[in-house]
């Protein structure tokens, strides 16, 4: 099931999304980037399509063809890769306190 990349409401993956379509529950753009199963803040133009043009504003609506809704729902309440890798890193640099014998 997919779900807004902002209110976290769930949407049907199979639901046809155009250029102006809405979320049913808070109202922003469907048809943006940050919806997209393309969208990838670590790849190149943040975009895992290699033929997508350059979007400047990935939050709001677009022309992109290469747009299919995100069917995992992994968007904005998830945390992106660096961060991930980021507090991974700090649990394994983390001082453990010695064990009282």
């Amino acid at each position: 099931m997919s779900a807004c990349h902002f209110c976290r409401t769930s949407l049907d993956p199979k639901m046809r999304i155009v250029r102006d379509a809405e979320c049913p529950s808070c109202g922003r753009d469907l048809h943006a980037c940050v919806q997209c199963r393309h969208f990838d803040r670590n790849a190149h133009n943040m975009c895992r399509e290699p033929q997508a043009e350059w979007v400047t504003d990935r939050e709001r609506r677009n022309f992109c063809d290469y747009f299919s809704l995100n069917p995992a729902g992994k968007g904005g309440a998830g945390k992106d890769r660096a961060s991930t890798a980021r507090s991974k890193l700090d649990q394994l640099f983390k001082t453990k306190e010695p064990d009282p014998e």
